[in-house]
């Protein structure tokens, strides 16, 4: 047996990711989910948090090594974006989900100039449209984006199409399939729960498997 991946027994053992199948959380969305996650906490958590940071610096060493700027997603991943652009010494900005109502009524903070090459650092792809519309936005703005960095996926077909389509490079720290496998390992699920979760995964609009 493989160990667990350690950024998802951190993301356990903080309980920024919470399974429970035989309970289901309802999103926002009105989907009824056997998981939750709050990535937040890892700020809580220093040790973790350093873990984290410097994994995610990792990635844009190694996959976008030409990378200019760091934007985060507001708001979850303005803190990261912040403390990755630190360890790598880059400007950081941020995009808001919508323009400011006052004064120069910015939806992009921060310099950005046309032609820079972004690394955009999110916290959790769920379907992926939140951070395609993030990158949309900074396309507009002139900007060349290059990829993006995030904590954790869902890893759901819906978000891999769409990344494909917008033909964007994305790269994360940890899965949805890394968090059920370590949950396993460690006993906060057992067998028949890993059913219900890869279930929900691969069609979270379908609530059959809430009586799987």
């Amino acid at each position: 047996m493989t160990s667990p991946s350690p950024i998802a027994q951190g993301l356990l053992d903080i309980q920024a990711v919470f399974l429970r199948p035989g309970q289901p959380f309802t999103w926002a969305s009105g989907i009824k989910s056997p998981i939750y996650t709050d990535n937040r906490l890892i700020l809580s958590y220093p040790n973790f948090r350093a873990q984290v940071e410097e994994g995610l610096a990792e990635l844009v060493k190694d996959h976008f090594p030409e990378a200019q700027v760091l934007m985060g997603t507001a708001t979850a991943g303005i803190a990261h974006a912040a403390l990755v652009a630190d360890r790598l010494d880059l400007p950081m900005g941020y995009v808001r989900s919508g323009s400011k109502d006052h004064g120069r009524q910015n939806r992009i903070e921060g310099r950005l100039n046309k032609g820079d090459k972004v690394v955009v650092i999110e916290d959790l792809i769920s379907t992926g449209g939140s951070l395609l519309d993030v990158v949309e936005a900074l396309e507009e703005a002139g900007a060349q984006v290059i990829g993006a960095c995030a904590i954790f996926t869902y890893a759901m077909d819906k978000s891999i199409q769409a990344f494909r389509d917008h033909s964007l490079e994305v790269h994360t720290l940890t899965t949805f399939d890394d968090i059920v496998d370590t949950a396993l390992k460690t006993g906060h699920i057992e067998e028949e729960d890993r059913a219900k979760l890869m279930a929900f995964r691969d069609h979270p609009q379908d609530e059959s498997w809430i009586h799987a």
